[in-house]
């Protein structure tokens, strides 16, 4: 084990064997898959992959970890160790010449799966699923519905582009050090097209933030500075909305009719 794991990095060790091989069991491996995976630490996840899939890229920023990858992954020619962080990684120029598209799989630190999800949307064309291990919070964030207190700006965006569903609970027990609080293992399914249709999208995710900044004001308060009262009342009334509705009521439909009104 790495002897003092690096708190900045966000390192939390996976040591269960079997939630190890319920992970493995969950990822829909096929012999043709190719993988990139986002933090492989000292391989465990790696070397179970491997037996399964055309190939894998195995990222990692810890240049000591790297060390012990290639110590621990002797053997395997179709494992390409790269030693660099995700989000400084030119994803479409490297794997330009890769035939299909990469399944994603990660276990993510918490302060920067934000970040990290964002990235690999801009890569989504080159991309077919995700997996990623996150912390439980953040999970629900992604997957949450209209009306719950974890429904946000944020899992408006994700559910535009994505399918989100959460595959495996994972005690926070399960790695080491111990995080403090569980984890959970999500799939996200990079949509064929995007969940609405939009005559601008810019717009679209101006007004969801903007609503969202604002959540405990009614919608019609929290996009004043934004939205045409005319256009608010317009919307109102065609999909019969009371005009005293919160943001965090409002599905991703509904914001895209909002978008789309014509005045």
């Amino acid at each position: 084990m790495h002897k003092n794991p690096k708190k900045r990095l966000g390192q939390n060790f996976l040591i269960d064997k079997n939630i190890q091989r319920k992970i493995i069991d969950s990822l829909e491996l096929k012999s043709s898959d190719i993988i990139l995976e986002i933090g492989a630490g000292r391989g465990e996840l790696t070397r179970l992959i491997a037996k399964a899939v055309k190939g894998i890229y195995a990222l990692e920023i810890d240049a000591y970890l790297c060390k012990i990858l290639k110590d621990n992954l002797k053997g395997y020619s179709d494992i390409e160790i790269i030693n660099q962080d995700i989000l400084k990684f030119n994803l479409k120029r490297h794997f330009k010449k890769v035939k299909g598209k990469l399944k994603v799989i990660g276990n993510i630190p918490y302060y920067i799966s934000s970040p990290i999800v964002e990235y690999l949307l801009k890569f989504r064309n080159a991309i077919d699923t995700i997996f990623i291990t996150v912390q439980r919070e953040f999970a629900r964030r992604m997957i949450a519905c209209p009306g719950s207190k974890e429904y946000g700006a944020f899992s408006c965006f994700v559910q535009y582009y994505l399918e989100p569903k959460i595959i495996l609970n994972i005690k926070k027990t399960c790695f080491s050090p111990v995080p403090k609080v569980d984890s959970c293992l999500v799939r996200l399914s990079v949509r064929p097209r995007q969940a609405v249709i939009l005559k601008d999208e810019k717009l679209f995710f101006q007004i969801i933030r903007a609503a969202f900044n604002k959540r405990r004001k009614t919608l019609r308060n929290s996009l004043r500075d934004i939205i045409l009262p005319e256009s608010l009342e317009i919307f109102f009334k065609k999909y019969n909305i009371t005009p005293n509705i919160r943001p965090e009521d409002l599905s991703l439909q509904d914001f895209a009719h909002l978008v789309n009104i014509k005045i």
